[in-house]
């Protein structure tokens, strides 16, 4: 595994995109009801070149410059040199941006093929993936990991686990993890995803398309939740909302974990 890391310069705020105050005042809602930002914290954003961390990119600069809260922020990107999803363009980007910026490489792909059990590849991938980041902020010293799932994302999450698992589950807004040395916050927990999608869009962020093929070659659990989701929306406009808030203590849970 090569870890190159580049600690660059500040460039000026004009090359960051400004975020609408539309997605801003969801952030800040989020930041503020679950404690997401602390004084001094040292935030590691899994940057995958997705739209939605893309997103979370600029809005967490915008939240450095104008949040009374004081935080560092850097990025980290997992390639997992698949072949077909390449996301090195970002290192030039980032490095026009000036924030801190770690690309990890490691052969996810190879090594599903020898150590994967009976999980699919997409878990073995998310899971090393994850594994990664948390190594990264660890040697690099950030004590925050930022993830950037949306309130879609819970949504269909919350399904899967009702359809398929048979419990009452979501992804959380703000916890530590097990091993007790990281907080894992998701800012984006009140953003829905046409929101980071049309952000992405008018900012002309560079978004590098995911197209790994073992995640498309069918389609998966959490696509026909997204279109059940879909079709549900347009007979009742309050879907999400409704959702959020049968969601809430779901995504509250671990937060009083959070405090040392």
């Amino acid at each position: 595994m090569s870890n190159t890391a580049e600690r660059l310069f500040e460039l000026p705020v004009e090359t960051f995109a400004t975020p609408p105050k539309s997605l801003v005042r969801a952030v800040g809602k989020a930041i503020g009801d679950y404690q997401l930002i602390r004084e001094g914290d040292r935030i590691l954003l899994g940057l995958s070149g997705g739209k939605d961390s893309l997103s979370l990119l600029h809005i967490l600069r915008h939240f450095q410059r104008h949040a009374p809260i004081r935080f560092e922020f850097a990025a980290v990107t997992i390639d997992p040199q698949s072949g077909a999803f390449d996301p090195s363009p970002l290192i030039p980007y980032m490095e026009k941006l000036g924030v801190p910026y770690f690309y990890v490489r490691e052969p996810i792909m190879r090594l599903a093929e020898t150590h994967m059990d009976n999980n699919s590849y997409c878990a073995f991938c998310s899971r090393m993936k994850r594994g990664l980041m948390y190594k990264t902020a660890r040697e690099q010293g950030y004590n925050v990991l930022a993830l950037a799932q949306h309130l879609d994302d819970l949504a269909e999450s919350f399904l899967m686990s009702a359809f398929h698992g048979g419990q009452l589950k979501t992804m959380k807004a703000h916890y530590r993890i097990d091993a007790g040395d990281l907080r894992v916050i998701r800012p984006l927990v009140q953003v829905r995803e046409r929101q980071t999608a049309d952000f992405a869009k008018a900012a002309g962020l560079p978004v590098i398309m995911e197209n790994c093929p073992a995640c498309f070659d069918m389609p998966t659990q959490r696509e026909q939740m997204k279109q059940l989701l879909r079709a549900q929306e347009l007979g009742n406009a309050n879907l999400f909302k409704s959702l959020a808030t049968a969601m809430r203590p779901l995504i509250r849970d671990g937060l009083d974990d959070t405090f040392e």
